[in-house]
């Protein structure tokens, strides 16, 4: 449902909730939102080259509501792939976070692999999506890249959305597309010229000492402005990673496919040991301090007695993550069932829906038979984002 003003609505209820915050490091700034108890160990959203902090609000939505905090991150103009590691790892420094947990999307994936490299005791695991270990290929592709600082912002956007393909795409795909397409209206010339020189300057990403078992890989399996070559080179440096394949999505399946990659991103983090508190209720929102609180009268008896108790939910929500049991894709697209050490009937319930969910989804990864998804009313795709 979109608004009278284009935007989907629950957009307009994710800037309503969760500000927008600013931190300076020096002459310059990041951005970024914040949401979700602060005793909990962050999963730390980072873009591509197109992509801003907004492109992640069905994560924070959706996470935050079953326990999990997640930041959303804008990076100022920087020049080189150092800059950007020293720049990131002050602004975790400012907002007081030692060790993350980093989702990273195209570009914002090989950041958050440099950033493993650079400082690897702070990053405890990642999920890839749509990315690449080496930038040769685009350095290739780009033979004006050394002009960058100098070209105006009209050609610079204008090269970002030049992969246009003229093809009907399913709804939910193209307003995935309208969305950053918009949000690239939103960046300055500089912040374009910034993207554009850390995705066609050199690198290759050395050794992590990070185990692969603490690596989540979630590509899609239909078009991608990354290439096919690119992202099994990424297959083929985690080969003991655990995979999730999307059997389509685009770009940007965490806007066209939110509730698979939700729940990957949540058994990813359950895997590596991270617990959302499931305590946490849709009534809870944070104060201006940053604290969780309940949003209600606290003089209420009834509400006071109730209070710390475990949410509602009605059948066919998803569920909470408690703090015991995994499941996940293995390296060879098999499921693992979950090991829950609860005994607790409502815990044998979520799981079970969880495990319904993902049942489910290895079916739509595996059928051949797309008839499903034949696009009824097709919509153009207004563009293709590179990197």
């Amino acid at each position: 449902m979109r608004t009278a003003g284009g935007l989907p609505g629950d957009y307009v209820h994710f800037k309503s909730l969760v500000p927008l915050q600013h931190v300076s490091i020096g002459t310059k700034q990041w951005r970024y939102y914040d949401f979700g108890p602060k005793s909990c160990p962050p999963l730390v959203c980072l873009s591509g080259t197109a992509g801003t902090a907004d492109v992640f609000y069905k994560q924070i939505l959706s996470l935050s509501m079953k326990g999990y905090r997640v930041i959303a991150a804008d990076a100022p103009p920087v020049w080189s792939h150092q800059e950007w590691a020293r720049s990131f790892e002050k602004f975790l420094d400012i907002i007081d976070i030692h060790h993350i947990h980093i989702y990273g999307t195209s570009l914002g994936g090989f950041l958050a692999q440099f950033f493993a490299q650079y400082r690897p005791r702070r990053v405890k695991s990642l999920v890839l999506s749509n990315t690449f270990v080496d930038t040769r290929c685009f350095v290739a592709a780009m033979s004006w890249s050394s002009l960058l600082n100098w070209t105006p912002e009209f050609l610079l956007k204008r090269y970002i959305l030049s992969g246009i393909r003229d093809v009907p795409q399913e709804p939910l795909i193209a307003d995935s597309i309208d969305f950053v397409v918009n949000q690239l209206e939103n960046l300055s010339r500089e912040e374009l010229a910034s993207r554009l020189t850390l995705n066609t300057t050199a690198a290759a990403i050395g050794e992590l000492l990070l185990p692969d078992s603490c690596i989540t890989i979630m590509d899609t399996n239909d078009y991608c402005a990354i290439p096919q070559a690119l992202k099994d080179e990424v297959r083929a440096r985690y080969s003991g990673a655990r995979c999730a394949f999307l059997k389509n999505g685009g770009d940007f399946p965490f806007l066209s496919r939110p509730d698979e990659v939700n729940l990957h991103l949540q058994l990813h983090l359950r895997r590596v040991g991270v617990g959302g508190r499931t305590e946490l209720s849709g009534s809870e929102f944070r104060d201006d301090s940053g604290d969780y609180t309940n949003g209600k009268d606290e003089t209420n008896d009834s509400e006071q007695s109730n209070r710390g108790k475990p949410s509602e939910r009605k059948l066919g929500e998803e569920s909470s993550p408690g703090s015991s049991g995994t499941s996940a894709l293995d390296a060879d697209g098999q499921f693992i069932s979950f090991k829950s050490c609860s005994q607790n009937m409502t815990d044998y319930a979520h799981n079970y829906l969880m495990l319904a969910s993902l049942v489910t989804l290895n079916a739509l990864h595996l059928t051949q038979d797309f008839s499903l998804w034949d696009i009824k009313s097709p919509v153009i795709r207004k563009s293709t984002i590179c990197a």
